[in-house]
């Protein structure tokens, strides 16, 4: 029997049903069960326990005291687009500033992104399990999201290339992809990467590429393979990046974006129509991070190694545990025999245990039976939680 239409007169306001459809976020449910008690130890979100450097910090204060607070270009501040446009070309060739676009936070970036070349109808591949903010800004703009998922065994998250391949058909409008990864920290390797951009070259499929943690890796050289390396600056390839993680900037939100110039035009336009400009002190805060801030990112990549490996070796003495050493990022992403229901066996921890860990569900249904730790702390502090979830896996 069909169902009579709401009255618009009577019913209750309601979102438009492909927001009704959205995925809440399983990482800010389990957060918020525990916000409120004492003692908890937060290894839920993908940040630092530490403050962002001095140096980042003194450089908005002295922008603030310059009276730095008014409107910007829609595209980013010069002196910020050029020390990007630097940055890139030491890292993965020759970039111009007009290239380069800052954005307020990267997932502003990735929404920007998005718009861009995604609408109703599209269809997009995601290689998952991934960060659930990625896989619904798509749905947001009325496409379909189709998902290919990583492998877990002996060697840690693997790719089969032939499997996301065969996703890719033609009329598939973009493919989205974000190595190094959260949550699993697998790289894909750079010739996997120009294996995929070959294909999507043939079939004129747009590659969205998450590079947010490419500093945050553990191989040789400065910087994780990037599809920047491979692909020129005038084909479809936007690659988004932010400040947060490797200069520990979560709270300031600002990102950058790199891409064909051909776009920037309307992408001026999107960013007026939603949020204008990045504040301009906080762009001055960047200018600082990335012309000043290599020996910060050295040290912090030590740290974050003797961290992984500290807090992998403990997990691998627990039993029901299946860990394996991260390539890239800041979290260790594992399986748990208890964590068939991994919502349910973190609310559990926070509560029982004061240990606060993302489900792996919140990254999609390939993620479930696995848990996200991150371990961008001290070992010190990971020795403490791990002593807390032993305990709490004996019960």
């Amino acid at each position: 029997m069909t169902q009579a239409p709401l009255d618009p007169a009577t019913a209750s306001p309601q979102a438009r049903l492909d927001i009704r459809n959205l995925r809440g976020s399983r990482i800010r449910e389990v957060s918020n069960a525990g916000l409120h008690l004492a003692d908890v130890l937060p290894f839920w979100f993908g940040e630092s326990d530490q403050v962002t450097p001095a140096f980042v910090r003194r450089a908005a204060a002295d922008a603030l005291d310059r009276g730095a607070t008014f409107y910007t270009h829609n595209l980013g501040i010069p002196r910020l687009r050029d020390a990007l446009a630097q940055y890139v070309s030491r890292l993965h060739g020759a970039t111009a500033a007009d290239q380069v676009v800052v954005t307020s936070a990267g997932v502003n970036a990735l929404m920007l992104a998005a718009q861009l070349v995604i609408g109703p109808g599209d269809r997009a591949v995601a290689v998952t399990p991934l960060w659930p903010n990625v896989i619904e800004i798509p749905k947001i703009l009325g496409a379909t999201v189709e998902t290919v998922s990583l492998a877990f065994g002996a060697a840690g998250w693997t790719l089969d290339v032939e499997q996301l391949l065969a996703a890719l058909t033609p009329g598939t409008r973009a493919l989205i992809v974000n190595s190094p990864n959260n949550p699993t920290g697998w790289v894909m390797p750079r010739d996997a990467q120009q294996v995929v951009l070959d294909h999507c070259r043939r079939h004129g499929i747009w590659i969205l590429a998450d590079e947010v943690y490419e500093r945050l890796w553990f191989g040789d050289g400065p910087s994780a393979p990037s599809f920047l390396d491979v692909a020129t600056r005038d084909e479809r390839v936007i690659c988004v990046n932010s400040f947060s993680k490797s200069w520990l900037m979560t709270g300031w939100r600002l990102g950058w974006m790199v891409l064909p110039t051909s776009l920037l035009g309307d992408l001026g336009k999107l960013i007026e129509y939603n949020t204008s400009c990045a504040p301009s002190f906080v762009q001055e805060a960047g200018v600082a991070a990335v012309t000043d801030g290599e020996p910060f990112v050295r040290e912090l990549i030590v740290d974050l190694r003797t961290s992984r490996d500290h807090l992998v070796a403990a997990l691998s003495t627990l039993p029901g545990v299946e860990v394996h050493a991260p390539h890239g990022a800041m979290y260790v992403f594992f399986r748990v025999d208890e964590a068939g229901d991994s919502l349910a066996f973190c609310k559990r921890m926070v509560r029982d245990a004061r240990v606060g860990l993302a489900p792996g569900s919140a990254f999609g249904d390939d993620g479930e039976g696995f848990v996200r730790w991150c371990y961008a702390c001290k070992p010190d502090r990971l020795d403490e939680g791990v002593r807390r979830f032993r305990a709490a896996l004996a019960r």
